[in-house]
């Protein structure tokens, strides 16, 4: 099956340009393809994992992938899919948060002798002169295909408006395709679909200076079955950081899936064979809840490794109860089977001294300390909605003194809502 055939089974694919030609150059051997990344954080979130996982499949196939920094275009903002301007950064921010994306980016592809690339455009953008560069490359852009495009439409038609440096985004995305091809022979960009208009721009461009044929492909927006956009809770981004969203908080955001999403969830975010995740579209219940214990499982294993995929595994079973996985669902994962929780490390955990509760700590102050509420106010509201539970008992009242007669062999738990808990071990 080619690369192509696998990324349209499992849902990547929304658009693609020369489909006939694209599918005749995948098929000749190792070709170059790349995707950009915006280097606004040291860390990249949930909803970059279907261009991550694109490049990963691509590398699989026996191709090259080239992960494109933006720390040129990252110092101008990209318009796309924003009614306001981005915040431009600093070079030196830049630098960072490209090194922390290489890290993460590092868990899904190998970088090994040159077998998939990180390139900054700053590289070159950084150096362009602006008058030759608006008499070579500017004047092969038509102002009025540029303002049809859905990005820059959408910011015409805001209240801000457009101003003239993203204007310049286009042109500048375009100029990355053509330096990608001249240095690598890369001819495929792919991206998300709101950046399409940019990547028939970059088309366009090798066409008109060079000649020769390159390729567009983008994805579709995934969002949950409920209208929600991926990687977005109400405590925010979900990181592949650990240091941002822990390995076991990872695992409980896809745990908690919808049961609408899990078939399409395990195709696009695992590498388990699709017959194996057919095989469990009309399962219900119980069994389902495998399926969504196997997701979480694979989802965290690729972003974390194995280690912290078990740890988050049996952390979820001391905290929940042990979801069991028969063998005969999607066999090939490597979730252990068959056995009981033995661990707990991966539950987000602190140490307090005895002395410190003798005379009792209000309760949303300790919802504070721990880091289940981001301020004081935070916390109170938390409790006046109900939402705050200690030991699974509910916080009535946010100024509830919780003493030592509130430990049970040693250790407080506190639970914010549903899914994120803190357990307090006592000194």
């Amino acid at each position: 099956m080619s690369v192509l055939e696998i990324l349209r089974q499992r849902g990547f694919v929304e658009n693609m340009t020369h489909t006939t030609e694209l599918a005749h150059y995948l098929s000749e051997g190792e070709a170059a393809c790349y995707i950009g990344f915006d280097p606004t954080a040291s860390s990249l979130h949930v909803g970059s994992l279907i261009p991550i996982m694109s490049l990963a499949h691509m590398q699989r196939e026996g191709h090259r992938p080239i992960a494109l920094v933006g720390g040129g275009t990252g110092l101008v903002g990209d318009p796309s899919g924003k009614t306001e301007m981005r915040q431009m950064l600093t070079e030196d921010r830049v630098a960072e948060n490209a090194l922390g994306i290489k890290k993460q980016l590092s868990r899904f592809l190998d970088f090994s002798d040159g077998k998939a690339l990180l390139v900054n455009n700053a590289e070159w953008l950084t150096q362009i002169k602006l008058i030759p560069f608006l008499r070579d490359y500017g004047r092969h852009f038509s102002v009025n295909r540029m303002i049809k495009a859905e990005g820059y439409r959408m910011r015409l038609e805001s209240e801000e408006g457009l101003n003239f440096i993203e204007f310049n985004y286009m042109v500048l995305q375009a100029y990355d395709f053509l330096e990608l091809f001249d240095k690598y022979d890369c001819r495929m960009q792919m991206g998300g679909s709101d950046q399409w208009g940019n990547i028939i721009a970059g088309i366009d461009l090798i066409r008109k200076k060079r000649r020769e044929p390159s390729f567009g492909l983008t994805f579709p927006l995934i969002t949950t079955s409920s209208g929600a956009k991926m990687g977005k809770t109400a405590e925010g981004a979900v990181w592949l950081d650990p240091e941002r969203t822990s390995p076991y908080d990872y695992y409980q955001y896809w745990i908690n899936t919808d049961d609408r999403d899990v078939v399409r969830f395990l195709s696009l975010f695992t590498f388990l064979p699709m017959t194996e995740i057919q095989a469990i579209e009309t399962l219900e219940g119980a069994a389902l809840n495998a399926g969504k214990s196997i997701l979480a499982f694979e989802a965290t294993r690729l972003a974390h490794g194995a280690d912290e995929a078990v740890k988050a595994y049996h952390a979820a079973g001391k905290m929940f109860g042990v979801r069991s996985v028969p063998e005969k669902i999607i066999p090939s994962c490597t979730i252990p089977r068959g056995e009981k929780s033995s661990g707990e490390a991966s539950v987000p955990s602190s140490s307090m001294e005895g002395t410190r509760l003798q005379e009792g700590i209000p309760a949303f102050k300790l919802y504070q300390i721990t880091g289940l509420a981001s301020s004081g106010s935070a916390a109170r509201r938390l409790i006046a909605q109900g939402g705050a539970y200690i030991n699974d008992k509910r916080v009535d009242h946010f100024d509830d003194l919780v003493t030592l007669t509130d430990a049970c062999d040693n250790e407080i738990i506190l639970r914010a809502g549903k899914k994120r808990y803190h357990k307090i071990k006592i000194l």
